[in-house]
């Protein structure tokens, strides 16, 4: 029976060479992509770039490495624009454009079988990021001994050949990478995956000794809790231990046990958590939930005041800013509470498909500040947070942008693309730059 979504596909086999057809088309149009980022990179080549005269420091556009041995440097800034029209970040930009580079340059011969269609560019890719470490001996012996058998062997034996090429090419970075491979110790507190409820995942690779101390160390602060009356379950008590044990750390006196009489008391770390609650939500009487800035989920009220009544918890409350209110200041400097303002506003940073925290970005004066007719001032409408990446191409390039609100700004790529960022999310306003 044909679908009405698919009206000419009214017996299996039609639906199978469909489905073929649309694969074919879709690998040819992968590849498309990566000539095209081949082409880009062509087209913003190395240009050598004049130090300051008075420090001797570069603060323009550099050439940077997208790949490795033999490939050619391309402008800094060059992946930003093929980003913005391909609804990528900069880095996945950066990554394509690298990725092209290596085949095209140091993996010729899988490079070839890619664009006659013998090898999906998604496979190339892969082999690409694994060869991209190897000098450029090692991506020929790679190249030359996959070529003829890269369609019917999988990955782990592709990854074998690469190690091979590394020991034989590369013996002090195959020696290098082995002691950090057998040195797997790590100790990872996944604060920005917190779950609603407010707890996060720790996960921790040890030696033995450290594990079998650090067990034993939470196994009696989990009989210590349960003395102190906690009914709670044994792994909600390892868990409140974990904690415990961190904070003893943070107010022991190390330097005084050595014996370091004028030595001051080791203060516990500051851990800044920033939290935005309603009205209605601080209530004692309603049940909420609140944002958490840096970490995707949200979390409950009830854990909020659970971390604000902690005895060694400092809170600070500040006072509610507008983000619509209009705020100005005369000289260049942003004011605290000005900066606060915009990074509040729009909480990642403003360049399209960015994600950068908006407390780790600058604050960029969207129209340069000046004091003449065509400066822009220091005020709400003409400030947005930008990361020093992108904060430094609008500066040196002919990326510029304009605030159209609070939290929307429309931007205008070198070869005329147009982008809305709008509250953290962005669209193409042109599909297509203009013929120039």
């Amino acid at each position: 029976m044909a679908s009405p979504d698919l009206p000419d596909c009214d017996t299996p086999a039609a639906v199978l060479a469909f489905a073929q057809a649309r694969r074919a088309a879709a690998q040819r149009a992968e590849v498309d992509v990566l000539e095209a980022a081949l082409v880009w990179a062509a087209m913003h080549p190395e240009e050598p770039v004049s130090p300051t005269p008075t420090t001797g420091l570069v603060f323009g556009e550099v050439s940077v490495p997208l790949a490795d041995e033999g490939t050619p440097l391309v402008a800094e800034f060059a992946p930003m624009e093929l980003s913005a029209a391909l609804a990528l970040s900069t880095d996945s930009a950066k990554a394509l454009i690298g990725d092209a580079l290596e085949l095209a340059h140091r993996l010729k011969r899988t490079w070839a079988l890619v664009q006659a269609g013998e090898v999906p560019a998604w496979k190339a890719r892969r082999v690409a990021q694994l060869t991209t470490t190897l000098p450029l001996a090692g991506a020929e012996f790679v190249d030359r001994q996959l070529a003829p058998v890269i369609g019917r062997i999988g990955f782990a034996a592709i990854g074998r050949l690469v190690e091979h090429a590394r020991v034989t090419f590369d013996p002090e970075g195959a020696e290098k990478q082995r002691r950090q491979a057998a040195d797997g110790r790590r100790f990872d507190v996944h604060t920005e995956a917190a779950d609603s409820d407010g707890t996060v995942q720790v996960e921790a690779t040890l030696d033995l000794a450290d594990a079998l101390d650090l067990d034993a160390a939470i196994r009696q602060g989990a009989a210590e809790l349960a003395a102190l009356g906690s009914e709670e379950s044994l792994d909600v008590r390892r868990s409140m231990a974990a904690g415990e044990l961190a904070r003893r750390q943070l107010t022991f006196d190390l330097l005084a046990e050595a014996g370091d009489d004028a030595a001051a008391v080791v203060k516990p770390r500051q851990v800044v958590i920033h939290v935005h609650l309603s009205h209605a939500a601080i209530s004692r009487d309603e049940a909420g939930i609140a944002r958490v800035e840096e970490i995707r989920s949200i979390v409950s009220t009830e854990q909020v005041r659970q971390w604000c009544s902690s005895p060694e918890a400092q809170v600070v409350i500040k006072p509610v800013i507008d983000l619509e209110a209009h705020h100005h200041a005369d000289a260049y400097a942003v004011p605290d509470r000005l900066a606060e303002q915009t990074k509040l506003a729009q909480q990642v940073c403003a360049f399209p498909w960015c994600e950068r925290a908006a407390r780790r970005c600058d604050t960029d004066h969207v129209t340069a500040h000046g004091t003449t007719s065509t400066g822009g001032p220091t005020c709400s409408c003409n400030l947005a947070p930008l990361c020093r990446r992108h904060h430094r191409a609008k500066t040196h390039t002919a990326w510029t942008y304009d605030k159209t609100d609070a939290a929307a700004y429309l931007w205008r790529s070198p070869h005329g693309l147009h982008l809305i960022k709008d509250h953290g999310t962005t669209a193409l306003v042109t599909a297509h730059p203009p013929d120039q």
